[in-house]
């Protein structure tokens, strides 16, 4: 494979910097805007980046044959506001990606999104992009891919784009026929130091909800719905108005969380009465939430004899630890035994197959490995994102989480390069840095 020239725009922690320098290519131009990733990037690479794209001359920047990016995904996540390409932070990034393709005329571009930009703005969004893309004359190519589908323990599903000048006849999105077995322990360390234990408070909602679990005898089927504790002897309306709609009046016959009566209460009392999600400001209360609520009404009057005298011990936690996520169908139930995630939506339980996704946008859902009591190392983070041999980390917990959660997975880009060029051996261009020389 010959040598090649790239830049590495959005860098972050260099997760494409790496992918290719592995195969032997320059980095001839970097950008990153953190000030402190831009360090560290320097510091594992040997190359200062440039901070604010909008701030540079385009034109200085050095030719080159593959323009790799990840631009900013805030503005197309679920997680985030979804602004798209209005978004007045980040949204017109990638503008300046298509203005360096038509400057600089790069064969090659890798470009990477969460796979919500595919579905953003019911597809008009990915359509536009795509078809900007298209006026440059490059030929294109999309797929949706995920370390898991490498052998890497983490399920963290990317949107990635590639192009090519010359056309992709012969490529083929590497994407294996069967996927390969994995487990969460081939990244992890033995009782590290640096790892933070769980906290007391943490301790005690994971022995709790274990209790809840080892109530049922082992022929009844633990939900694989999400429990919603505070929906056990809840019955208050989910069809038409919402109580927030209906000025949460009128209730009075029913029961809010926990069973708690509603007879005789003030409309601010019912409020707080009932859940927090069922408080919410909409007309009608979503299907997927009514789904939600009855299966596990259905579910506790079936098992109330079972559920009764635990219930009490969970009134006190705060709302996101009165939910659980049981994903460890067929598994051993014991939540010490698997991956715990600690999320806004309520305690994940996942198998030790794979790590839930790094999430950038948040530090405290970082996977726990509950037979340890632990929450994962900023190291064996870097080993989900395939940056295990990166030599310089963030200098914080918290920043190191966030990088992560930002980067892209290094072999993942290492196979999609490996497909986009290898294709061609002895290709009809070129490379520019042979050209140099």
């Amino acid at each position: 494979m010959p040598e090649f020239r790239f830049i590495d725009l959005f860098a972050g922690l260099g997760g494409f910097h790496q992918a290719l320098a592995s195969r032997g290519a320059e980095c001839v131009f970097a950008s990153e805007l953190n000030v402190n990733l831009a360090d560290l990037y320097e510091k594992n690479f040997g190359v200062r980046p440039e901070g604010d794209i909008k701030k540079v001359d385009l034109n200085s920047i050095a030719d080159h044959d593959v323009l790799c990016a990840g631009f900013p995904c805030q503005p197309f996540s679920k997680a985030g506001d979804q602004k798209g390409l209005e978004c007045p932070q980040w949204g017109n990034l990638f503008d300046y990606v298509v203005e360096i393709l038509r400057l600089k005329r790069p064969r090659f571009f890798i470009i990477e999104n969460v796979p919500n930009l595919i579905r953003h703005k019911g597809g008009t969004t990915w359509s536009l992009i795509c078809d900007r893309l298209k006026e440059l004359g490059y030929d294109i190519s999309f797929e949706r891919l995920s370390p898991h589908m490498f052998g890497i323990p983490q399920k963290r599903e990317r949107a990635f784009i590639v192009g090519d000048l010359d056309g992709l006849g012969g490529f083929k999105w590497p994407k294996p026929d069967q996927l390969p077995d994995v487990c969460i322990t081939t990244v992890l360390d033995s009782q590290p130091n640096d790892a933070l234990a769980l906290s007391e408070n943490h301790l005690l909602y994971l022995r709790t909800w274990q209790e809840f679990i080892d109530a049922f005898p082992v022929d009844v089927e633990l939900p694989s719905f999400p429990i919603w504790a505070m929906e056990f002897g809840a019955t208050y309306p989910l069809y038409g108005d919402t109580p927030h709609k209906r000025g949460y009046a009128g209730l009075n016959r029913y029961k809010g969380a926990f069973g708690q009566e509603l007879k005789g209460l003030t409309p601010e009392q019912v409020k707080a009465a009932l859940p927090p999600y069922a408080q919410t400001s909409l007309g009608e209360f979503p299907d997927w939430k009514i789904d939600f609520i009855q299966k596990n009404r259905k579910f506790y009057k079936e098992h109330q004899d079972l559920i009764d005298p635990w219930i009490g011990k969970i009134k006190g936690f705060a709302p996101s630890f009165q939910k659980l996520e049981w994903n460890c169908k067929g598994s051993e139930r014991d939540i010490w035994k698997h991956i715990v995630q600690f999320r806004a939506s309520g305690i994940r339980v996942k198998k030790r197959d794979t790590a839930p996704s790094l999430i950038a946008m948040t530090t405290s859902q970082v996977p726990i490995i509950a037979w340890e009591k632990r929450y994962m190392t900023p190291r064996e983070c870097s080993r989900l994102q395939s940056m295990g041999n990166l030599p310089n980390l963030p200098d914080t917990k918290g920043g190191a989480y966030k990088a992560f959660g930002n980067a892209v997975n290094v072999d993942v880009v290492t196979a999609i390069f490996d497909a986009l060029v290898g294709r061609d051996e002895e290709m009809e261009t070129e490379p520019l840095l042979d050209a140099a020389e």
